[in-house]
């Protein structure tokens, strides 16, 4: 197989997407901006949570050493969905003001700290603060190289299963931007949300990530996540943690 090197970067275009873990860490590096979409459900937590003035501090794992580090951040520990603070939007809405989470994820999470490591701007994005995001891009780096991060869910083997709640959230961002700068790549996840935005929530219900919780026991979680620009929040991952931006 020849070299890809550059051929999938996007280099082209000022606002680009990609998918996942492999995409962040070929875009990343190239941008100056990051926008990471989790929708069902880290990045709308996140947005839910932040904007109660939490502080959330992402980790990749769920295990023992997620404990010792909510104790080394002195923060709470998100649990199990269902019982107290969890990866669920439902239980953040009355999170005490003020807080510290600690927030396991294998996906949203996993991508925001390959993504912080390069020392440039991170957010938050999901449908609930689409146009808070981009109206924060445009004016406060109305120039820079962006890139939308869609994490996906994993099958059960760990690979990547594009999830169309995160396409559809992408999407709902990049229609605020100027179309002659989208990459192909974005152009598609914009048009995909403009096909279906007059029915954002059915779309998310009926979606197999929406079945999922639903099954489980969480539709509020697929209904909170469903609510588009009902937030001015816009998260920034910022000493370890996302945070309000100024």
């Amino acid at each position: 197989m020849a070299n890809d090197a550059g051929i999938f970067n996007q280099t082209a275009y000022r606002v680009r997407f990609e998918w996942g873990v492999e995409g962040i860490k070929r875009l990343a590096v190239i941008s100056e901006v990051v926008v990471i979409i989790d929708v069902l459900s880290f990045t709308t937590c996140v947005e839910v949570a932040v904007s109660r003035d939490v502080a959330v501090f992402p980790y990749q794992y769920k295990d023992d050493s997620a404990k010792a580090f909510a104790r080394s951040v002195r923060a709470m520990l998100a649990g199990q969905r269902g019982v107290g603070p969890s990866l669920s939007p439902a239980s953040l809405l009355a999170i005490p003001f003020h807080s510290r989470l600690v927030l396991p994820s294998p996906n949203g999470s996993a991508c925001t700290l390959i993504a912080q490591k390069l020392k440039i701007p991170v957010l938050a994005g999901c449908l609930r603060n689409a146009q808070a995001i981009a109206d924060f891009i445009n004016r406060q780096y109305p120039r820079a190289t962006v890139s939308i991060i869609a994490c996906g869910e994993q099958w059960p083997n760990g690979m990547l299963r594009p999830a169309i709640e995160d396409f559809i959230g992408a999407g709902a961002i990049l229609s605020q931007f100027d179309p002659r700068g989208l990459s192909p790549e974005a152009a598609i996840a914009r048009g995909a949300y403009e096909h279906v935005k007059t029915d954002v929530p059915t779309i998310l219900q009926e979606c197999g990530s929406g079945r999922e919780l639903a099954t489980a026991g969480f539709p509020e979680d697929v209904t909170i996540a469903s609510e588009a620009n009902v937030s001015r929040t816009v998260p920034v991952f910022l000493d370890g943690a996302y945070r309000p931006s100024d």
